[in-house]
């Protein structure tokens, strides 16, 4: 029985994400372009989580696994982006 109930409460046991820092996100970022830079869609897919949903720019089929990724950047890195 739920004597209470409040949405912003988290059900016991459950831990709240911390917010990266910039700094962590700017590693992040050049942790993907370096992998960018190798012209490999596989290194490039490897950066994404593996239930990872990509939304391409050169394309408009989001990407919903990690072959679909690596499909997106097979294609996409031979336009070389920088």
């Amino acid at each position: 029985k739920i004597n209470h109930h409040h949405s912003s409460i988290l059900p016991e046991g459950i831990v709240a994400a911390e917010p990266i820092t910039e700094t962590e996100v700017r590693g992040l970022f050049n942790l993907w372009n370096d992998a960018l830079a190798t012209k490999d869609p596989e290194q490039v897919a490897k950066r994404y989580s593996k239930a990872g949903v990509l939304l391409p720019t050169v394309s408009d089929v989001p990407r919903t696994d990690y072959p679909g990724i690596v499909d997106y950047f097979t294609n996409s890195l031979k336009l070389e982006p920088q």
